[in-house]
């Protein structure tokens, strides 16, 4: 076995005959992505696509998460240096790699035992095999930081079954790995005690035809049972409200609800999506709408034009607020602009779904040229 250490060893490296084995190495950071390691896991998956020796390629991350996200600290800290374009830089890599894992024509297995938010989602939910253990927390919790649901989720969430899409994009719910299961998000739940085996197996497939992977870990996977207050169990009264055109409707829909059950999982709903940013939910509504019809890179390079709009703050500077009360001051209380959702008007909403001004010599994010596309692939195009 060859390990090599990154220069930066945020990602570590392992060779075991033809798999590749790259671990998230910031624990203490719970694997937040930093640019450096973006950089280096979009090179790693295109050399890995053209070595012929390189069969899979397993992803995983060290400590008790797989990835929280990404370091949007950093992203932050530009922006109130005045230099927005180095915290787009930061995402266009970002949404590029994940769509080189949307269409890669080889297996990517991420293990998900852990914490698996935001960016985390685009490093794995997009390859072929996501597994699931007892100890996967899974959310996106952008709206409650000023931004919204991006790495590509407006077109994985969207896909989920009925309207759970827009809950868990919209209130950043966390799914454990049994949900997870259940709604599509991940392939398989292998419990964590296993896990060390399953990879000895893995490395033992000599065929890059996903088939093998599949065999082996179909060998592992169990079915979990949800858990009684599972949301997944409350699919037709996500359905009936969450199905609404407008946030403030989802809202009056999920109030009325609460009048006829006393079920504490409504108000739970109600009051999270009472505190999220009203700006980000409605360009999350409409984002996660949009990504029912658009293939991958659509939805790709539409996030990337509503995320340079977050971060140039011209329209609403909440991302900047939401990070200063989630993540720096930890007083988790926002000072939200627009503060109702009803001054957060559709003309707003609009010009985040605009290209950026001319005056910006700005260019629509450009996806890398992709061939020989395996049809699993071909179809999120």
């Amino acid at each position: 076995m060859a390990v090599e250490l990154a220069s930066h060893s945020q990602v570590v490296v392992e060779e075991k005959s033809g798999v590749r084995i790259l671990t998230l190495n910031r624990p203490k950071q719970l694997n937040a992505l930093s640019f450096p390691m973006i950089s280096r896991l979009l090179q790693l998956f295109l050399a890995y696509e053209e070595d012929p020796s390189v069969n899979l390629v397993i992803l995983k991350g060290l400590g008790r998460a797989f990835c929280a996200g990404g370091d949007v600290a950093a992203v932050v800290r530009d922006i109130e240096q005045g230099n927005w374009r180095l915290g787009a830089k930061f995402f266009s890599d970002e949404y590029m790699l994940n769509y080189v894992m949307a269409t890669y024509s080889k297996a990517q297995i991420s293990i998900l035992n852990g914490i698996v938010m935001g960016g985390g989602a685009g490093v794995s939910v997009h390859g072929r095999f996501r597994i699931a253990t007892e100890s996967t927390v899974f959310a996106m919790p952008e709206t409650a930081l000023g931004l919204f649901p991006d790495i590509g989720a407006s077109y994985f969430l969207s896909r989920l079954p009925g309207f759970f899409g827009e809950y868990v994009g919209l209130t950043g719910a966390r799914l454990d790995g049994a949900e997870m299961l259940a709604c599509g998000l991940a392939t398989h739940f292998v419990p964590s005690k296993r896990l060390t085996a399953l990879e000895a197996d893995l490395c033992k497939i000599g065929s890059s035809d996903p088939t093998f992977a599949s065999t082996v870990l179909d060998a592992y996977t169990q079915q979990p049972r949800l858990k009684q207050q599972s949301a997944y169990h409350r699919l037709d009264v996500i359905d009936r409200c969450f199905s609404r055109r407008t946030v403030e409707e989802i809202i009056s829909a999920l109030e009325r609800e609460a009048t006829q059950e006393a079920d504490g999982w409504i108000p739970a709903t109600i009051l999270a999506l009472k505190k999220a940013s009203p700006a980000s939910l409605k360009i999350s509504l409409r984002s996660i709408r949009e990504g029912r019809l658009q293939g991958v890179g659509q939805c790709l390079i539409r996030e990337f034009r509503m995320v340079c709009h977050v971060m140039k703050g011209e329209i609403s500077k909440d991302f900047v607020e939401g990070c200063r009360a989630i993540l720096v001051d930890k007083d988790k209380n926002p000072k939200w602009e627009p503060r109702r959702l009803e001054d957060m008007k559709d003309s707003m909403v609009e010009q985040y779904f605009e290209r950026m001004g001319e005056e910006e010599e700005w260019e629509d994010l450009k996806l890398l040229s992709r061939k020989n596309l395996p049809g699993l692939a071909i179809a999120k195009l």
